[in-house]
């Protein structure tokens, strides 16, 4: 549904996007993940026909964005970051009117406003103006204009910015539903709605991508992934260390936490040896009393900043070897 091949941007000197491709299929929920600045947002915006790419090509349900905006757009449901509003509208004249620039009449845009509002749960502010709603309100209903023309493509910056919890979790919910038959983009600064909402995610920094992959691929880049977390009481922390330093599996042991006679350490696999180590782990620490262990997934926190961080602004514990793209 969704193909970018060689794609870049400048603006003046700044390339702030530099010949990127990927591609996104029907059924496909894809995350993008960056640093500010990294070209999340101009590629969107390039996707969407709102900005002229410098350089390559983007192709959406066939058609090329640049040779035939208008097919393209119709294809598309895009939720920009800080999405404006007419502000004296009232959401449902808001939402009437933006349905009828889709070409929506009659009981057809009826009923593409009412399942718009179902889906975004805006029956309690239908008839209160935009400028009096708060900023979760405002930003779902912007949400809900994007999916009115129920489009098989969606591109979505920053859709659950300034919404609480709860409306964190409907809206990716929301996501996730609509992702089952349609292509979706979302950027976001929220790593856990990767795991929450992506079949797929791509790492942009500095215009380029570093990383692409499922969650679980890009979570096993963690120095984390594979690793024992165990706690054991009654056995000095140094005396822990000693004997899990000394596993050929083991790259390194760290203490966690001491809280009286409980000490809880962390033991890094070495290369491609995870489940060597959590053998060797149980076999080591059979005669101590082990209150818990367990194996650790990777964390995407650690794969972000390692790989979008420069060396020099590093910890040791937080490099892993930056993937191709």
């Amino acid at each position: 549904m969704i193909n970018v091949e060689n794609l870049t941007k400048t603006f003046g000197a700044k390339r702030a996007v530099d010949g990127i491709s990927f591609s996104v299929e029907r059924g496909e929920v894809l995350g993008f993940l960056g640093p500010n600045g990294a070209g999340k947002s101009t590629t969107m915006r390039m996707i969407t026909g709102f900005l002229p790419p410098s350089g390559g090509r983007i192709s959406v349900g066939g058609h090329d964005v640049v040779d035939q905006p208008i097919a393209v757009k119709r294809l598309i449901g895009y939720l920009p970051e800080n999405a404006p509003a007419y502000t004296d509208m009232t959401v449902n004249g808001f939402l009437s009117f933006s349905a009828e620039i889709r070409g929506l009449r009659g009981d057809a845009k009826k009923k593409a406003v009412s399942r718009a509002v179902e889906m975004c749960f805006l029956e309690r502010v239908l008839h209160q103006s935009v400028e009096t709603l708060s900023k979760g309100y405002r930003h779902r209903t912007c949400f809900a204009q994007s999916i009115l023309h129920d489009p098989d493509v969606l591109i979505l910056d920053e859709p659950t910015d300034g919404l609480d919890p709860n409306q964190k979790h409907e809206v990716r919910q929301l996501i996730r539903r609509m992702g089952e038959k349609k292509a979706i983009i979302f950027s976001t600064h929220i790593l856990e709605e990767v795991d929450a909402v992506c079949s797929r995610a791509i790492i942009i920094d500095r215009g380029r991508i570093v990383a692409n992959g499922t969650p679980l691929e890009l979570r096993r880049k963690s120095e984390y992934a594979g690793a024992i977390t165990l706690s054991v009481r009654g056995v000095s922390a140094s005396a822990v260390t000693q004997k899990l330093s000394q596993l050929s599996s083991a790259k390194r042991t760290s203490v966690i936490a001491e809280n009286g006679s409980k000490v809880t350490v962390t033991v890094f696999p070495k290369p491609n040896m995870d489940g060597e180590l959590t053998r060797a782990v149980i076999d080591a620490t059979q005669v101590w009393q082990v209150e818990e262990l367990r194996t650790e997934e990777g964390r995407m926190d650690e794969v972000f900043r390692s790989i979008t961080m420069p060396d020099t602004a590093k910890s040791p514990e937080s490099r892993v070897q930056s993937p191709q793209s």
